[in-house]
């Protein structure tokens, strides 16, 4: 299910120049900010959690995956290069996987490897704040990485969709709707970090049982739908 040439050619779609600016502006903000704070404020453990949860993994995981999981397949569709890669002898779910993969990665790289860093710039680890949001954004870049790959499939407006979803459905109405909270990617990964503290200091309104099943279940539905609709990409391009 892995393809050394697609994957390849995916790091390197994702990692041009252009993109890797853009990928890693939020990770060094998130790290000058935690500079700035410690030095101003000291080490806290609710300012950590404050910074952490509201930067990091509400804002900036959500938006690396996006750029990730769209940049993953987006471009060869509006371009019509992606008709080049499909006429190659390799399995449908395999240049899915492939994708799926890179995006993961990268999202990881640039996401939760920033978050641990600015974890312990703010609070050293104090009751296992960095690793705790760490693993959430580990978690969540997975999800995030699936949901934006199959954006990338379905629609040619997909950064626009995935934007939507991270910053105003999650962002603004999973913080003012407790019932969108529990559609949210964010409050899923929380969970898992709530239970990494094993404290008060991080919850989420998801169980860690029901957090798991949907993040399970929406990585593996919008992987298999997005084969099914590369399939379909397929036939068009033979018509």
């Amino acid at each position: 299910m892995y393809d050394p040439t697609v994957a390849r050619l995916t790091y390197r779609a994702l990692l041009g120049r252009r993109r890797a600016l853009i990928l890693g502006a939020l990770p060094m903000l998130l790290i000058v900010i935690a500079v700035i704070v410690r030095a101003l404020a000291g080490a806290d453990d609710q300012t950590a959690v404050n910074l952490l949860g509201g930067l990091a993994l509400a804002t900036m995981v959500p938006i690396i995956g996006v750029i990730a999981g769209t940049g993953a397949i987006g471009p060869e569709i509006d371009d019509g290069s992606v008709v080049y890669l499909l006429s190659k002898p390799i399995k449908r779910p395999t240049i899915i996987s492939t994708k799926l993969i890179v995006a993961i990665a990268v999202t990881m790289v640039f996401s939760a490897l920033p978050t641990l860093v600015a974890g312990f710039i703010l609070n050293g680890n104090g009751q296992q704040i960095a690793v705790a949001y760490t693993v959430a954004a580990l978690v969540a870049s997975i999800a995030y990485a699936a949901v934006f790959l199959l954006l990338g499939t379905v629609s040619r407006h997909a950064v626009v969709f995935g934007l939507v979803y991270a910053l105003v459905w999650e962002a603004l109405f999973g913080s003012l709707v407790p019932g969108a909270r529990t559609l949210s990617i964010q409050q899923w990964s929380l969970a898992v970090a709530h239970e990494v503290t094993g404290g008060e200091l991080i919850t989420s309104d998801v169980g860690l049982t029901t957090a798991t099943v949907l993040l399970v279940v929406v990585t593996g539905l919008a992987t298999w739908y997005a084969g099914q609709k590369l399939r379909t990409l397929t036939l068009a391009g033979e018509e």
